[in-house]
């Protein structure tokens, strides 16, 4: 006789936390439970407290906002760099009413003042001349009128002179001093040009922070509310994460284990034999004889 053994068998087990930690470990899951279902509160009076503190911040809102977004407008809209213009403006046009007319050479030869002068050398002159020549007896000849012309001429002919030179100086100083006051006034006004461009650059930047500033209160509720269910969750998932490998490393395995055999025709033979030899009387054995 000849056949196979085959044996099947089904088993199931169950591991058991050690018992000292089951007790913490249904604690911290119970826990857990109550904060999946929105209801976890930080355990820690101070942590509350600090945390309905930062709610009520938030709600509050940034005392700042107004300011920031004022300064940001007001940069956006050149920070007042170019608020004097006009004001810089007229006084290049004041400067330029006063010194225009010497500046265009009108004025060269037509001071008010030369000609008073101009008539006093004359009257001095002809008194001088005329009465020399009279006392000689020959007032009124042609002689008296040649001296005469002469005198006067070389009276008035230097004092002439010096008035235009310093009239044509004073036209060329008038209008380099009207050039220079143009290029520093325009100087001026490119500058204050920048300055607002400057500023409208830097508004874009303050108008961002003034929108964060403006979200602070939301951000910083929202915040306080992460925290306020962050933070007991975080020392059950530390509890649980300590605990979790005690009570599996010193847990008790329990199992049961079922299963059926089926006996090849050898092995049926040999257990029958087995049985009828336990039957079978030790020691000799007399059939009478």
């Amino acid at each position: 006789m000849g056949g196979t053994s085959k044996t099947t068998q089904t088993q199931t087990s169950q591991l058991s936390p050690y018992e000292p930690a089951a007790g913490t470990l249904n604690g911290i899951l119970g826990n857990l439970s109550t904060i999946a279902g929105g209801a976890g509160t930080t355990p820690n009076t101070a942590q509350t407290s600090a945390i309905n503190q930062l709610s009520a911040n938030g709600a509050a809102g940034s005392p700042f906002t107004s300011t920031m977004t004022g300064a940001a407008l007001g940069l956006l809209n050149g920070g007042g760099a170019t608020k004097n213009d006009a004001a810089v403006t007229s006084n290049l046009n004041d400067y330029k009413g006063l010194l225009t007319s010497t500046a265009n050479g009108s004025e060269v030869g037509a001071n008010s003042a030369l000609k008073p002068q101009l008539d006093q050398i004359t009257r001095d002159v002809t008194d001088q001349v005329n009465g020399a020549w009279a006392a000689a007896g020959r007032d009124g000849s042609p002689g008296n009128a040649q001296a005469l012309g002469r005198g006067i001429a070389a009276g008035v002919a230097p004092v002439i002179a010096a008035q235009y030179n310093t009239d044509k100086t004073n036209q060329l100083n008038a209008a380099s001093s009207l050039y220079n006051a143009g290029n520093t006034t325009y100087g001026i006004l490119n500058g204050n040009n920048a300055t607002a461009n400057s500023n409208i650059a830097s508004g874009t930047n303050v108008a961002s922070a003034a929108l964060n500033n403006e979200n602070w209160g939301a951000n910083a509720t929202l915040q306080a509310e992460a925290q306020r269910a962050g933070i007991p969750l975080s020392q059950y998932q530390t509890l649980l994460g300590m605990i979790s490998p005690v009570a599996a490393t010193f847990g008790q395995q329990n199992g049961t284990a079922t299963g059926t055999s089926t006996m090849s025709g050898a092995q049926q033979f040999a257990t029958i034999a087995q049985g009828i030899g336990s039957l079978w009387p030790k020691g000799n054995i007399s059939f009478g004889m």
